[in-house]
């Protein structure tokens, strides 16, 4: 499981010109699944998305995570996050899971995130999303679960 954290000063997410999530200040998380995640993944990302230390504190150093600072979350589902280019010129998207149980994982890793009190917005899995926002500093980090292949 990857997950693309951007911490961000406002984020949204609509599809088909209609508004399907949005917040303030917090974390911009593109999320992808491949097809050795279990829920044990889902359950690693988010505890480590809850606690990474992004945010600045009065020192104006990284030492506050997003529970710290009340932040909240806008997740996307991200399929494209296990595109592989190294052979010619298409990615291959075959290290991506299968829609249904890639929804699943991802619903999953979202409601971890909600059961800790954070405020998670999303698009709409599968869906064709406009996706804007403002990463702030700009800190844009990758995490990958301990099982993912590649990590």
């Amino acid at each position: 499981m990857r997950v693309l954290v951007q911490r961000c000063k406002e984020a949204q997410v609509t599809v088909d010109h209609e508004l399907t999530g949005r917040i303030e200040s917090g974390l911009m998380l593109l999320v992808g699944i491949t097809h050795e995640d279990t829920e044990k993944d889902a359950q690693y990302l988010a505890d480590k998305v809850a606690g990474l230390r992004i945010f600045e504190d009065e020192q104006e150093k990284m030492n506050l995570s997003l529970m710290d600072v009340g932040g909240a979350v806008l997740s996307v589902s991200q399929f494209t996050l296990y595109g592989d280019c190294r052979k010619g010129k298409r990615p291959s998207f075959a290290a991506a899971a299968k829609p249904d149980v890639a929804e699943t994982l991802y619903e999953l890793f979202n409601q971890l995130l909600r059961d800790k009190g954070i405020q998670v917005e999303t698009g709409r899995f599968g869906a064709m999303m406009d996706v804007t926002f403002t990463n702030w500093g700009p800190v844009t980090l990758m995490l990958e679960s301990p099982s993912n292949p590649s990590s």
